[in-house]
Parts: structure tokens; sequence; C-alpha cells
């Protein structure tokens, strides 16, 4: 299976190599067909080998990190390249390959349109790119080649916003890149600290040492330094403001992925290094964590309750994206919690964020491309944009979204942002029980809140009357290449709602294994 893990990162990258080679032909047309289906086969056959190395998994054994490889990369710095995953990461893997397969699917029929790009190989390339260092963060066990996994996506992404996106593309890619680049930096004088006092970059080491060797004053300096960097990718209040910018420039497929998959990086690091390598400075710095995930939580869902009001020309995409301040904010108050509970729930909801929220920007980039906008107030008109009239499979599908979003029992939002509140009602041994007791109650609040703007997007998008005139004559209801594309995120969406233990069953060794120093 280390051989699968493997391939999992060569293969994009050998596909992100062949897009320099001019093996595509003379004719643009032909040569721009043959590279966006390089790009299906190539995210395929990495989606099929997730699907071997979740088979081949061992589920007795969650804890264990398994389809290892541990060789030495740079003696000198002691760095290894050395790779494995567990039931922290495999889920994390799996969701990246697929929504990165899904998205490919999509762009072969939609793709946006690039300012000065002059073909779809330079997509296609940077697409791959992403791809590698998205999988890469999963599956590392190297603080340094972590650092290295996290900042491959960047330069992707970056271009992916700046030349393929829209409005004011180029602001919001140089936002992305400063916020991002300047938390990397942060993040990585953390793990050199971690690094040089301990005698070593391996994260497996490390974690079973749990803190060993690490004075608490160097804990909480390491954990204050690495919990920075990793909050900028969260995002994590009030380091957030670069998302919305970025979701409403992004192309479509760019928006799904930096929510279904780069936002999970910062939570995940969180878990695999903080947790477990430097937990007394983790301990001593969760209180104020959990009060950032808290304000996150209700700051996102009054902003997007400002943003659904009639008369505020409000974006949905940007809509979409200030929801994820608030999502994530749950799983930072779970995280917070140090508890299995708490964590547990962080991880769960990071996948069902993952799924839902794809799903969401997939649709709003579908309203948008038939209306030309996303301006909310444009779309519903006077009486509605009336989608269960005009496209019934496309409102079905906004409507099964936001009811997943808020929280509906039954729907895969729903236990990640319980078990992190419960995670909060009964906070690791330490913590101060009324301080987290109060971040649950505004958390309750900001679900309520929730519900509110979500139910608000849902009246003003689908409801209205058919009848009335359109902002365009005719809309096209779901197209097969659509439906091909978010089937997979809606079906899951409800299989993991209905049974939370395919996931919890897999983290919930995992995680009491790294809590108590694995």
């Amino acid at each position: 299976m280390n051989a699968v893990l493997i391939a999992l990162l060569v293969l994009p990258l050998l596909g992100a190599a062949l897009t320099l080679a001019p093996v595509f032909g003379p004719d643009r047309a032909a040569a721009d067909r043959r590279a966006l289906r390089l790009n299906s086969v190539v995210t395929g056959a990495v989606f099929l080998l997730t699907v071997a190395l979740a088979a081949g998994f061992d589920h007795d054994h969650p804890a264990r990190m398994q389809a290892t490889t541990d060789v030495s990369w740079i003696p000198a710095l002691h760095v290894r390249f050395h790779l494995g995953v567990d039931g922290v990461s495999l889920p994390l893997i799996v969701l990246t390959a697929l929504l990165t397969f899904l998205c490919a699917l999509y762009s072969e029929k939609r793709l946006p349109d690039g300012e000065g790009v002059p073909s779809a190989q330079a997509f296609v390339g940077l697409f791959l790119l992403l791809e590698v260092g998205m999988l890469a963060t999963f599956a590392v066990l190297d603080l340094l080649l972590f650092f290295v996994a996290f900042e491959i996506v960047l330069i992707p992404m970056y271009f992916l916003i700046a030349r393929w996106g829209s409005g004011a593309k180029a602001p919001a890619a140089n936002r992305f890149i400063l916020y991002t680049l300047l938390g990397s930096a942060v993040m990585l004088l953390g793990f050199l600290l971690v690094g040089s006092k301990a005698g070593t970059f391996d994260m497996q080491a490390l974690a079973a040492g749990h803190g060993n060797g690490l004075s608490h004053t160097t804990q909480v300096i390491a954990a204050l330094a690495i919990m920075v960097g990793l909050a900028v990718k969260a995002p994590a209040w009030p380091l957030h403001s670069w998302l919305p910018d970025a979701h409403t420039a992004a192309p479509t497929v760019g928006s799904v992925l930096l929510a279904g998959v780069l936002l999970k990086m910062g939570t995940y690091g969180l878990v695999r290094v903080l947790l477990p390598i430097v937990p007394d400075g983790t301990a001593t710095l969760a209180p104020y964590l959990g009060a950032f995930a808290a304000v996150g939580i209700v700051y996102g869902s009054l902003a997007c309750l400002a943003l659904a009001r009639p008369g505020s020309k409000g974006d949905l995409k940007r809509l979409i994206a200030y929801s994820s301040v608030g999502h994530m904010g749950f799983v930072l108050l779970g995280i917070a919690s140090l508890t299995p509970v708490g964590v547990n729930g962080a991880l769960f909801a990071n996948i069902a964020h993952g799924l839902i929220t794809g799903l969401l920007f997939f649709l709003v980039g579908a309203i948008k491309d038939r209306y030309g906008t996303a301006d909310l107030d444009t779309l519903s008109g006077a009486t509605g944009a009336a989608l269960y009239g005009r496209a019934p499979r496309i409102g079905a599908l906004l409507a099964f979204a936001a009811v997943a979003s808020l929280g509906l029992p039954g729907l895969a939002g729903f236990w990640g942002e319980v078990l992190a509140m419960f995670g909060a009602f009964h906070p690791a041994d330490g913590l101060s029980r009324p301080a987290f007791v109060t971040y649950m109650v505004l958390a309750g609040l900001g679900t309520l809140l929730t519900a509110g703007y979500l139910l608000i997007v849902v009246r003003r998008v689908c409801t209205g009357d058919p009848e009335q005139p359109a902002p365009v004559a005719e809309l096209a209801d779901l197209r097969p290449y659509e439906a091909v594309s978010w089937t997979p995120l809606a079906a899951l969406t409800l299989v993991a709602g209905l049974w939370p233990a395919l996931l919890l069953g897999l983290s919930d060794p995992a995680v009491k294994h790294l809590l108590g120093g694995g």
C-alpha cells in the first residue's frame, strides 16, 4: 500500500509535467480538448488509487500509521521523506481526490475563461500541481515536508484566481497569496523551533514524545507561531479577510477546491501537529482559540445575514464564503476543547463542510453562468428567482445543500456541529468550563443565525412567480455533466448524515492516540 500512496503523488506530478511537453498538437481547439481529457484521466486514476488505499486500509487499527514510507531525504537537516495515513488523514485524502476528479470532469465542459492564457494546458498543469500539494499535505509525516506541501498549493491557486477568475481577480489573488505566505512564514518559525529543540522534524517521533524535551515556554512560543500560520489557512476570525474576496473572484472549480480542501489543510495541521507535539503549549492557548472560534461563528453568520437582506446587493459566492468562516469556527471550537468528542466533531465537520460547500459553490457557479451574475437582488428580482419553477432540479439541489449546511439532522452538517459543541460543554481538564460553555452558547446562537440566512437565500432564489419576467429569457435546468459532477456530493452528504460511524469509526481511535501521546 505504500506504493499506492506514493503513486497518488507521482501520478498528478507526471501529468502536470506532461502539459509542458509539445504532445497536444498544433491545433488549438484539439489541444485544449486533449489537455482537459488528460486532466480527467489523471485525476480519475488518482481517485481510483485512493479507493484502493481506503479498501486496503486496516480498519481495525485506524490509529496505526499505515502505507508508510520512511527514508532519509536531507540528512544534514534530519529531514526524512516520510509518508503515511491513519484514520485522521485517510478521509481527507479521499475527499481531496474526489473533489479534484469532479472538478476536472466539470472543467471538460465548462472551462473558465482565462485572460491572456494561451491554452487549456496551462490550466491543467496548474490544476494537477495543485492536487499534488493538497494530497501531499495530508500524507507527509515530516514538519519541513509538510511545509513544502503546504506551500506547493499557493502558486497554482494564485494563478487559478488571477488568470481564470472574474471581477477584481488580481487584488483578490494578491491578497490570498500575501496572507497565506505570511502565515506560512510564521508557521515555519514554529516548526524550526520544535525541530531544533527536539533534534528531529519527524512528526511521528515528535507525537510519540508528546512534548517531552520541550520546555513549557518553548511549547507556548512554538504553538503560537504554528497556530497563527494554520489559522490563516483555516481561516479563523480575524485572519479571514482574504477569503471572501478570493471566493468571489475565483472560478467555480477554484472555489470548490478552496473551500473543500485548502481550508481543511489549516485545521488538519492543528490536529496533526499541535495536539500531539506541543500539548502543553496548545492547552495554554486553547481558550483563546475557542474564543476566536466562537466570535467567528457569530460574525460569519451576521455577515451572511447582511448579504442576504433585500437591497444589500449581496453576492451569493461571497455569502457562501462568509458562511465558511462560521462553519470552520465549529471545527476550531471542537479542536480547542482538547477532548476526543470535540476533535472528532471537528474532523467530521471538516469532511461535511467539504462535501456541502463544494456542492454549494458548484450550484452558485451554475446559477451565475446562466444569469450572468451572482448578485442576489438581481437574481431574485421582485418576486424571487423561482428556480423551483424555472429550473426545478437545480432549485431542489440548492435547497438540499442549504438545509444540509444549516445542520439539519440526518445530513452531514449536523454531526460535526453537535459534537463540537458537546466537546465545548465538557472541555478537557485544566480548561475553564464556564468559558467554554459560553463559547458553546455563542455557537448555538450561530446555528440559529445560519438557519436564518440560508432559509432567506432559499426563499429568494428558489421560490417566486415563474410567470414574472426573468433576467434571462430561458433558463436551462440540470445538464448531464453537472449531474455527474454534483450527484456524488449530494449522495455522500446523505450517507455521512445517516451513517456517521463511517467516519467516526476511523477518526476516534486515531484522535485518542494523538491526544494520549501517539
